[in-house]
């Protein structure tokens, strides 16, 4: 019998990041699968962030390679990455404090439609609005909303893109136990409604093995293990030099 092989829409091949003598990654080959919710989890200083940043080409690797749809994207930058689908978000926020909610998801719809009519890239706007749960807010200054609609206005901008993979940088930290909970039913929509894969690096696992679909565990910049979250729960060594030391929050 013959098996179709799928193409994942994201994978690595050995990448590594070296600084100086610190090896920030090492050989880290990982795929993210389309309308899949994938978490990136490990102790800080595992290696998260810096594999954030490779993969979107805020940081070359020092060796290895990135593919995203069968295209090899190695050292690309990181805005032919985001042209091929990939678009992140940062730890901190990426939303423009000062402007109100509608113009912040404008600039994220005019990097995805620019030369269009102004109509589409509206549409656009209201889209992810509508996706996030925006529309009371937008024409609220961004920067005055509380910390839970200022994560959402950061994701929706990102969203406004239509991205193929949305990586999200902690979009849980701060967040009450009820924002959690709404914004983890968004990332659901999302992937339901777009069939959008999500890369999701996070602290929260309570939350990581409610949402995802698969783990992958960083280890002092190397995999440690990969699997489901029952798998990963069950997992010695990542309940030793992860799960063990957290509680679930």
């Amino acid at each position: 019998m013959n098996r179709q092989v799928t193409t994942p829409l994201l994978n690595t091949e050995g990448l590594t990041r070296r600084y100086g003598g610190l090896v920030a990654v090492s050989n880290l080959s990982f795929e993210i699968r389309a309308n899949e919710i994938l978490g990136l989890i490990g102790p800080n200083g595992a290696g998260k962030s810096t594999t954030f940043n490779l993969i979107s080409g805020f940081v070359k690797p020092s060796a290895g390679r990135l593919f995203i749809d069968g295209h090899d994207m190695t050292n690309k930058s990181s805005i032919q990455i985001s042209r091929k689908g990939l678009v992140r978000t940062f730890q901190h926020g990426s939303l423009m404090r000062s402007m109100n909610v509608h113009d912040n998801l404008l600039i994220g719809a005019m990097g995805a439609l620019k030369g269009v009519q102004r109509h589409a890239r509206e549409a656009r706007v209201q889209e992810a609005a509508n996706m996030l749960g925006l529309r009371p807010y937008l024409h609220e200054t961004a920067g005055n909303l509380p910390h839970g609609l200022q994560r959402l206005v950061s994701i929706a901008i990102a969203f406004a893109v239509h991205p193929r993979i949305l990586c999200l940088d902690e979009p849980l930290t701060g967040l009450n136990q009820t924002e959690v909970v709404a914004t983890l039913e968004v990332f659901r929509r999302i992937r339901a409604q777009h069939g959008c894969a999500i890369l999701l690096v996070e602290h929260n696992m309570k939350a990581v093995m409610q949402i995802c679909d698969r783990i992958v565990v960083l280890h002092h910049g190397q995999m440690l293990a990969t699997g489901t979250p029952s798998e990963i729960r069950q997992n010695t060594q990542v309940v030793s030099a992860y799960l063990g030391t957290r509680h679930e929050h």
